[in-house]
């Protein structure tokens, strides 16, 4: 997602997007150990949208 979009969301949303991007890291670590993923970078821009959301909750509370 795009800062621009992520801006524009209210607390609650940025927290249901936090969740649903922390599980898709969780199921992309568990492919990337058994060898299934193929994408390996996705894994570094799913950890980047999660920062991204955790400074703009964090600017404002």
């Amino acid at each position: 997602m795009e800062l621009k979009e992520l801006k524009l969301k209210t607390e609650e949303e940025l927290k249901q997007i936090l969740n649903k991007f922390r599980d898709k890291l969780r199921d992309l670590r568990f492919k990337d150990a058994n060898k299934q993923l193929k994408d390996v970078r996705e894994i570094r821009v799913i950890k980047k949208t999660i920062a991204r959301v955790l400074t703009l909750l964090k600017v404002k509370k």
